[in-house]
């Protein structure tokens, strides 16, 4: 994908979204039963959609949450539900037509109070707390689409272990949902927002406060404010704007939010490597205007706007590939943990890096490679046979001091605090670790790059068997596996994965694009991944013509 000519510059006027006539859309406009594409689909992180595209309206919010009700029944979930929301023009709106419809099927809910903004993490965080106290089981559900542009909108159902649903249940729910909508929502029940109010069923809480306060028992708050460390934070306008600044009072640490600001539109962001705006805490050119401000900080931190993601950038090394910390958080976790299960596992998804496998293989500790999709990792945390879980798209969380879940959905909060634990222990920033890695294992060299596929080809590459490939050698090196499922839970990849000695290709199908993503990594050279780049691209073409 070619560079925009404005990626890192500031968003202008013709590049905002009109959020009345965004949310006029919510209301008035319906998805149509012959297409496919305004349907109810969960993909990895559940339903999202715009609706200018008629891919997210109310009715596809209230079909889906009646069709929640309807899978608590069946599951026999009777406590309360968690229901949150982030900053997206969408999600509030979404929030009370999701309340509208709980309180008509009987349904306790919690809320923030004062009808605040909820990240991810401390939904997921709420519901873990109240199932270890209580006898009968809460759940979840929040409105947000994560990073994604302004127009976009999202909902997501976490089960009664606070993680992202299973394969399972999103089925159920979706399949569920698109009944109910071709039904024109006969079945759903609604009431309207006073009368909701006045049920009695919805209870504001501080859930916020009780995440900030237990903060201290997965991450080492007292040496952070010790150690005097100038922090910044950059919520990206997101929902963490209400809960950097009670962290910071809390644990008196040196914290400034250099942007409190909110606004559905973003007009404070700057433009992403495509041009559009997009909350991405990992990405150089979303974080240009944090980059500009990292001399004057030790370190700089930043969210998504549900902060279940994390942008970790240091005074010596700029912002850190999410692989390359990842890495550095594993290798500090496991020499600082002590009371960790020893037999306990590290979860990295098969497109993330090598790097990974080097660092989980000198700690001696087990190593589960999953599927892309952070649902594959909140069984074992869950249980705590999986002490950490990690995504290469910045995403991740890990058990507390005791070995137990803390969050069981990715938390950008406890990923950004460690970095600076990290620092605060060591006197090492997260980037110098990241150096000291590299010294002893080399440099890994990694590339995602998207390529066109039509439906036909996405298909193809969704179906792919070990057996279909005829090629015995990736860019000059015999291969040595090829997969199709990945090797930590036997889960389909849907696409392939392939591996040498010194590098490796994996290809997946986009859901929603007419792309297949294609991840590369090289324990060599550049011109070794250049060349694993090219030769997965023609192999892909080669099997699925």
């Amino acid at each position: 994908m070619s560079l925009h000519p404005r990626a890192g510059t500031l968003a202008q006027s013709a590049d905002l979204v009109d959020i009345p006539h965004l949310i006029s859309a919510y209301y008035t406009h319906s998805p149509r039963a012959d297409k496919p594409g305004e349907a109810v689909s969960f993909g990895t992180s559940g339903h999202r959609g715009s609706a200018l595209a008629r891919s997210f309206n109310e009715s596809h919010i209230l079909a889906i949450t009646q069709a929640v009700v309807d899978h608590r029944r069946s599951a026999g979930i009777t406590g309360p539900l968690l229901l949150g929301f982030d900053t997206h023009a969408l999600s509030q709106p979404a929030f009370y037509s999701a309340l509208e419809v709980l309180a008509a099927n009987g349904v306790q809910v919690r809320i923030q109070k004062d009808h605040g903004f909820l990240p991810t993490p401390v939904l997921s965080f709420g519901v873990i707390r109240h199932n270890r106290q209580h006898a009968t089981q809460a759940d979840g559900l929040i409105l947000t689409p994560s990073h994604n542009p302004p127009q976009d909108g999202g909902i997501k159902y976490n089960p009664p272990h606070g993680g992202p649903a299973d394969t399972d249940v999103t089925d159920f729910i979706a399949q569920r949902a698109n009944a109910y909508l071709a039904s024109g929502l006969d079945g759903v029940r609604r009431v309207n927002r006073d009368v909701a109010q006045a049920t009695g069923l919805i209870t504001p809480v501080d859930l916020i406060g009780d995440y900030v306060e237990a903060l201290c028992e997965v991450v080492d708050m007292a040496a952070i404010a010790r150690s005097g460390l100038k922090l910044a934070v950059d919520p990206l306008g997101g929902a963490a704007v209400s809960v950097w600044s009670r962290i910071a009072q809390r644990y008196d640490l040196d914290l400034t939010v250099i942007n409190d600001r909110v606004d559905a539109a973003f007009g404070f962001m700057a433009l992403d490597r495509d041009g559009k705006i997009r909350m991405d805490c990992s990405s150089a050119w979303a974080m240009a205007p944090l980059l500009d401000l990292k001399s004057r900080f030790d370190l700089a931190l930043a969210n998504d706007p549900d902060a279940d993601r994390h942008g970790i950038v240091c005074r010596d090394g700029g912002l850190m590939d999410p692989n390359h910390y990842l890495a550095v958080a594993i290798d500090y976790l496991l020499a600082h943990r002590p009371h960790w299960p020893s037999e306990s596992a590290i979860g990295k998804t098969l497109v993330s890096s090598a790097m990974i496998d080097k660092v989980v293989a000198k700690h001696q500790r087990p190593l589960m490679e999953v599927p892309v999709g952070f649902k594959w990792f909140v069984p074992g945390m869950a249980s705590g046979e999986l002490a950490f879980g990690g995504e290469e798209s910045a995403g991740a969380s890990f058990l507390d001091f005791n070995g137990e879940a803390f969050s069981t959905d990715k938390d950008g909060f406890i990923l950004c605090l460690l970095a600076a634990e990290i620092q605060a222990v060591t006197g090492q920033s997260p980037a110098a670790r990241y150096q000291a890695l590299e010294a002893a294992f080399g440099q890994h060299h990694y590339r995602r790059v998207d390529a066109p596929a039509n439906d036909k080809v996405r298909a193809a590459l969704k179906a792919l068997k070990p057996e279909d490939l005829d090629s015995g050698t990736l860019a000059g090196e015999p291969i040595s596996a090829t997969l199709t499922s990945a090797p930590g839970n036997g889960a389909p990849i849907g696409g392939l994965k392939v591996v040498t000695e010194h590098g490796w290709f994996a290809a997946r199908p986009s859901g929603t694009e007419p792309i297949y993503k294609i991840y590369a990594e090289s324990s060599l050279t550049p011109d070794h991944l250049a060349q694993l780049l090219e030769d997965a691209q023609a192999l892909i073409s080669s099997i699925t013509r």
